[in-house]
């Protein structure tokens, strides 16, 4: 099955560096390109046509095809030779966009309100994909470095962002910084015959161990600033968890100046069921 690389859009600027972002990677993993922008007005009862006496080309439905068109052709631009198609589900946002993630090879969609203390608390769009979405997610922020380091943030429950990072530093040719943050609050490294493995199946990644002291947060953002992308697990299955308990993830998704990979992972007692 050829799972496509899902990408949500709204009339945003950022939502069209996602866009960007999106049909590159969709053609560095040979994937489709599947644009999704929720038309949730129906739901509202609203009028979709032009108002009386006003150009034919206007309302609300013509607005939610001009977006998906401007952000075609932006996919068109960045990346002449993907198969892209466009869709407009009548849903909110994160339905969607959840509804695809069982279907997709990756999610992606823009920064637009995830710094606003509003969004965070209500629950934004990336947040609560980062927490459910059934595959991947990234979160495209900040100005796109595409020659930077790739950053994998990895912890003491395990190394399972690694496969996602690896991949996406073979497939980009940049150096792979792994940075580790210990609960105890002292960085460690991978030992010696792990990275080994590592390096037989990925030869052509640098591999630069950068051990973080101090808040886990605060430390990868830091370690993350000249990054091309951000990549961190998610060890919560539900936003309102993610807060409570503080999430690393959630504390970079909404500070980080690079794009931010979420990848799901399951605790021991959860792969055991």
């Amino acid at each position: 099955m050829n799972r496509p690389v899902v990408v949500g859009v709204d009339d945003s600027e950022e939502s069209l560096r996602a866009v960007e972002w999106a049909a590159g990677e969709a053609e560095r993993r040979r994937r489709p390109l599947h644009i999704l922008h929720a038309f949730i007005w129906p739901l509202l009862g609203a009028p979709l046509g032009p108002a009386p006496g006003a150009p034919p080309e206007g309302g609300l439905r013509h607005a939610a095809e001009r977006v998906l068109a401007t952000a075609l052709a932006r996919a068109q631009t960045a990346a002449p030779g993907v198969e892209v198609s466009t869709g407009l589900p009548e849903t909110e946002p994160v339905t969607a966009l959840l509804h695809h993630s069982h279907q997709a090879e990756l999610l992606v969609v823009g920064s637009r309100g995830l710094g606003e203390i509003g969004g965070l608390l209500l629950g934004s769009v990336g947040a609560r994909l980062g927490t459910e979405a059934a595959c991947p997610v990234v979160v495209v922020r900040g100005p796109l470095t595409p020659h930077g380091p790739v950053v994998a943030g990895i912890d003491d429950e395990g190394q399972a962002v690694l496969p996602f990072a690896f991949e996406y530093a073979a497939r980009t040719a940049n150096t792979l910084i792994l940075a580790h943050v210990s609960a105890e609050g002292s960085g460690t490294v991978l030992p010696e015959h792990v990275l080994d493995r590592w390096r037989e199946r990925f030869p052509t990644v640098t591999i630069v161990q950068e051990p973080l002291t101090g808040h886990p947060g605060k430390a990868l953002l830091h370690a993350s600033s000249q990054a091309s992308l951000l990549v961190v697990g998610s060890h919560h299955r539900h936003e309102l968890s993610a807060l409570v308990h503080g999430s690393v993830s959630q504390a970079v998704l909404h500070h980080a100046t690079c794009p931010v990979a979420i990848i799901q992972v399951q605790r021991p007692a959860e792969s055991s069921r």
